[in-house]
């Protein structure tokens, strides 16, 4: 492919919609370790706690459809910028506001930069890569969102412990919105012609509404961005103060998390591609049975329990439940015609956002009202239980088809 004179390299746009995807998540995903300072100093309960994510990912859900139609007809590059610069600036008021409810918003208002680089960022993906490498490109792409976010919990915990998260958060969003800059300007589109231009959006928002196996992959996939945001959420607060692990190494199981999530959406996307030939549904089944078996585990741990049990449980969990990502949305694209890539994306990262939208909050509200983190913990492995056999439906369909 080429652009005036310059080849254009796939794997080298990759890295800039990688180090796009790494600061995107870094801020959208920073709401996770920040929230228990945010909580202690705004005195929220943990039902308020789980709404800060449920704040950014309704912006998600309100802005998914509409980019990933935009992103079809005027590509990706030029959203690159408008998105940095929508997360950054919104993180930066959130950094200043006292209001909880005005906090709530202006996450939201992020949650539109944060969540719309789903669809963008999987166009450039679908533009530039045939479907042997996909699998394995959009792994690498969505990893930088568990890489961002562990980056998150790796420094702004800390930090924010030692000089407030307010100033820390707005430094950070300052970083995004540079860094975004420069991603704009190296990352180049494909030739024009590959956009979608016809006029005809609104029946393909309708026929891809109407696809079945992609509402099946939203609700499951939904479910799974659930069951990963209440662990990315309360898993520092837990094993703070109900596990006793010390605040800071707390903030490190978080990182571990991520760490592990990061490998396995790359690791997930190679066997997805090479082992299975793009089989992405089996690879999503295997994924929700090792989530309930971890989130089962999580509900048994004894106050300060043996630190090799509680890694190993973290490491599984987060590769499992923080790895499903890149299959998910390789899923999303590949069962609609190739035209409507980014509505598919839109739609599914929307729909599928209010898993997120529902899930923290409620995970928060059982602790609340029972006064325990196992009957959250119980619940959630069984959510994980019935997403494994929606998938291995979803699995047998396709095979037959």
């Amino acid at each position: 492919m080429e652009s005036g004179p310059t080849v254009m390299n796939p794997w080298r746009m990759l890295i800039w919609l990688f180090i796009g995807q790494i600061l995107i998540a870094f801020i959208g995903r920073s709401v996770s370790p920040l929230g228990v300072f945010i909580g202690d100093s705004l005195q929220l309960t943990n039902a308020q706690i789980g709404m800060l994510p449920a704040a950014l990912f309704f912006g998600q859900f309100v802005a998914s459809i509409p980019f990933g139609i935009l992103v079809d007809r005027v590509g990706t590059k030029r959203l690159i910028l408008v998105l940095s610069l929508t997360l950054g600036i919104s993180f930066m008021l959130v950094s200043v506001t006292f209001h909880f409810i005005l906090l709530l918003a202006f996450m939201a208002i992020g949650g539109i930069g944060y969540g719309a680089y789903h669809p963008v960022s999987t166009r450039g993906i679908l533009d530039w890569f045939e479907t042997t490498n996909r699998g394995t490109a959009m792994g690498i792409k969505q990893m930088g969102v568990t890489a961002g976010s562990a980056l998150a919990a790796f420094l702004l915990v800390p930090l924010s412990d030692q000089f407030g998260w307010r100033p820390v958060l707005f430094i950070s969003a300052a970083v995004l919105i540079i860094g975004g800059t420069i991603a704009y300007l190296f990352y180049r589109d494909p030739p024009k012609e590959k956009f979608t231009t016809s006029a005809g959006m609104w029946k393909q928002m309708v026929a891809v509404g109407k696809n079945r196996h992609l509402l099946l992959i939203t609700v499951g996939a939904g479910t799974l961005s659930a069951g990963q945001m209440s662990l990315n959420t309360y898993l520092i607060l837990y094993t703070n103060q109900v596990l006793l692990i010390p605040l800071v190494l707390a903030g490190m199981l978080l990182v571990i998390s991520e760490i592990s999530g990061s490998s396995g959406r790359i690791i997930w996307g190679i066997v997805s591609d090479k082992i299975f030939h793009g089989n992405r549904f089996i690879i999503l089944c295997v994924i929700a049975i090792i989530s309930a078996g971890c989130a089962l585990v999580m509900g048994m741990l004894p106050a300060e329990p043996p630190v090799i049990l509680l890694v190993t449980t973290v490491i599984l969990f987060g590769f499992s439940i923080a790895g499903y990502n890149g299959i998910w949305l390789n899923a999303a694209t590949e069962v609609v015609p190739k035209e409507q890539s980014g509505l598919a994306s839109g739609f599914t990262t929307s729909f599928g956002a209010w898993g997120v939208i529902l899930g923290p909050p409620l995970f928060g509200l059982i602790t609340d009202v029972t006064g325990s983190f196992q009957v959250a913990w119980f619940t959630l492995a069984t959510l994980m239980a019935i997403v494994s056999i929606l998938f291995f439906v979803l699995h047998y369909q396709m095979r037959r088809s």
